[in-house]
């Protein structure tokens, strides 16, 4: 992960196998404001998670039909 100024503020080092949004929720235990990910991060699971320690995921949108998710 990075700031806004482009500093590295974390980094987990994974095997090829592991879901890039696993180790999202440890990671973000040090922040307390909103993180910006890819579309690849869009989670309704993974979004509750963060909301609960009050860290905003925000993505981009996928190429899917709209819909409305439930937090």
């Amino acid at each position: 992960m990075v700031n806004d100024q482009s500093g590295i503020i974390s980094v987990k080092v994974t095997t090829a196998n592991v879901d890039d949004r696993n180790p999202v929720s440890e990671m973000v235990d040090e922040l307390c404001w909103c993180l910006y990910g890819d579309k690849a991060y869009i989670s309704g699971p993974l979004k509750r998670e963060l909301a609960n320690k009050g860290v905003t995921l925000i993505t981009g949108v996928k190429n899917m039909k709209p819909k409305v998710m439930k937090l």
